[in-house]
């Protein structure tokens, strides 16, 4: 979401360059090979490209173009493969909204995501199911709280499904920041930040992230935070803002 302006594989490597890994979106539309050139550290990428959690001919898709995603992540080293509850299109839109989940489709969905962690395990991969909010950004699409992605994820309990956690999500459609991250702390893969409102870097917005951040330490995380936000001036500048409310002063 930075420097928009210049090819991925200049902003790949110069996010590498700064000491950060990158989380990759879309990459059908990109040129692997370029990208596999710049020797970056992939933190997350989109694990599939079509299908939905809660239906059967949903659930083949998404299985289908995960196992595609699985191809790509390994030749790029990529820690995690994201997931949502539905795909999304043109704006972030679900592709089939879904207004009301009913218990059969919960059912469902923990079953696709059990065959997920089944495709995971014989990969060697791990899969994260993120949570998105429905009041901005993403109305209409199914298990898109962290309540939601939370229950399907412990209810799988397989440890190659994770949660990707976002918490600038989180504060549009739940709020209670630091418990929602203490509840979900033992199944989470990656953490996600932008600040509310404007989906810019930290310090833009409401939200207090370097109290997050300490929080997270004491409660014992250690795992990746990763910035998905717009920069509100200038990109270098909105890193230093996110590494500085995320660094710790007194980490042992």
């Amino acid at each position: 979401m930075l420097w928009q302006d210049k090819p991925i594989e200049w902003r790949v490597s110069k996010l590498t360059e700064m000491g950060f890994a990158v989380g990759l979106w879309n990459w059908p539309a990109h040129d692997l090979d370029k990208l596999e050139k710049t020797k970056a550290n992939f933190s997350i990428m989109n694990g599939y490209l079509r299908g939905r959690l809660a239906d059967d001919e949903g659930a083949a898709e998404l299985l289908a173009t995960a196992k595609e995603s699985i191809v790509v992540g390994k030749r790029l080293n990529v820690d995690r493969l994201n997931l949502h509850g539905t795909g999304l299109g043109e704006g972030g839109l679900p592709v089939q909204p879904c207004e009301t989940v009913t218990g059969a489709m919960w059912l469902k969905a923990v079953d696709t995501l059990n065959r997920v962690a089944d495709l995971a395990d014989k990969e060697g991969v791990v899969f994260a199911l993120e949570n998105l909010n429905l009041p901005v950004d993403h109305p209409g699409v199914p298990f898109a709280l962290a309540e939601d992605t939370l229950a399907l994820v412990a209810a799988v309990n397989r440890p190659n499904l994770k949660l990707n956690l976002d918490l600038y999500h989180v504060q549009i459609g739940e709020g209670n920041l630091i418990e929602t991250c203490r509840n979900c702390l033992p199944y989470i893969g990656e953490i996600q930040v932008a600040d509310v409102p404007g989906r810019k870097e930290p310090g833009t917005g409401e939200i207090n992230y370097p109290k997050i951040a300490e929080a997270l330490y004491q409660m014992g995380y250690r795992g990746p935070v990763a910035m998905e936000a717009y920069a509100s001036g200038d990109p270098e500048e909105a890193i230093e803002a996110f590494r500085k409310a995320f660094t710790i002063a007194d980490a042992r």
